[in-house]
């Protein structure tokens, strides 16, 4: 049975994927500072090889990987930023990928990944098409499964980032990321908790798609139930680990409206001058709309990523 990944395990991630992964930047910005009254350090993994934090964990779950398993390929299922992770991982690994992907990902993604070197099979959009349909593959080739998130190396992959924000400032009172399947949010509540015991973790999670929201207060885990918020990335349910890790180490979970999220994505283009997608500005949007006092406090936000489909921006 699995079990959540230790600091221990984080740490060892951070060493086992140092050599083929970017350190992003912190980056401030005044502004932002200015509007919420206290000190935002943004943690740009939006400048992460394949644009986004997802290349950590599956970099981390495929480098762990016995070799006679890697060499019978590697199968996933995602709406983009973690096929685009597994696809680039397993080529470095000299693996075959196939990624099961639904058929409204981003095109952007789904370019992405064929660039990759990664083959595509479309399936409908929802949990159980997907889940059927990488297990038919499964079976008939014998590939390893590589979960988007409910899987332990992948969340220790996952919590590295949080490891190098802490290097570079070690005083944070607040953590914000947002949540999907619960990987990110899970491998940094572990990372800060332990670096930092009296830090504050909060995950950020759309209106539209609260399932963990809904779950963190009934403690049991909730259905997802719609698929169209502009937050393509917090679109998947938790899963039996990210939901224990999140009643375990996380503080709250706050919901924002698709309003906030799209003007926030833009407030980052604008005021900063990087690219983020929707997923990425949930958490700012919880600073911006104050469901956070942050007088007088350091908040560190992990920017998810970068990929956007610039033929459909939100605005």
């Amino acid at each position: 049975m699995s079990i959540l990944p230790t600091f221990q395990n984080i740490a060892q991630a951070a060493e086992r994927i140092k050599p083929f992964v970017h350190r992003t930047p912190v980056l401030r910005s005044s502004w932002f500072d200015r509007q919420t009254g206290g000190e935002v350090f943004f943690k740009c993994e939006n400048f992460q090889k394949v644009g986004a934090f997802k290349f950590r964990g599956a970099c981390n779950a495929i480098l762990k990987l016995p070799k006679e398993d890697g060499d019978k390929g590697i199968i996933t299922h995602s709406s983009g930023n973690h096929a685009q992770a597994v696809a680039l991982a397993s080529k470095l690994c000299g693996y075959k990928a196939t990624i099961v992907m639904p058929e409204n990902a981003p095109k952007v993604k789904v370019a992405a990944v064929r660039g990759y070197g990664a083959e595509i099979v479309f399936c409908k959009s929802t949990i159980d098409a997907r889940e059927e349909t990488a297990q038919k593959i499964i079976d008939k080739t014998g590939a390893t499964f590589i979960h988007p998130y409910n899987h332990p190396d992948v969340i220790a992959g996952q919590g590295t980032a949080v490891v190098e924000l802490f290097d570079e400032v070690p005083d944070l009172d607040i953590i914000l990321a947002p949540v999907g399947g619960g990987g990110l949010i899970s491998g940094t509540a572990i990372a800060a908790r332990h670096i930092s015991t009296g830090i504050k973790v909060f995950g950020a999670e759309p209106e539209w798609a609260d399932d963990a929201f809904r779950s963190f207060h009934s403690g049991k885990i909730e259905p997802v139930l719609r698929t169209d918020t502009a937050a393509d990335g917090l679109r998947t349910s938790l899963g039996t680990l990210t939901f224990e890790a999140i009643q375990k180490f996380v503080d709250d979970i706050i919901t924002v409206p698709e309003s906030s999220i799209i003007r926030d994505m833009r407030h980052v283009w604008e005021r900063m001058k990087i690219i983020i997608e929707p997923s990425c500005s949930v958490p700012v949007s919880v600073i911006m709309d104050r469901n956070i006092d942050l007088s007088g406090k350091k908040a560190g936000i992990i920017l998810t990523g970068g990929n956007v489909d610039f033929d459909h921006l939100p605005w």
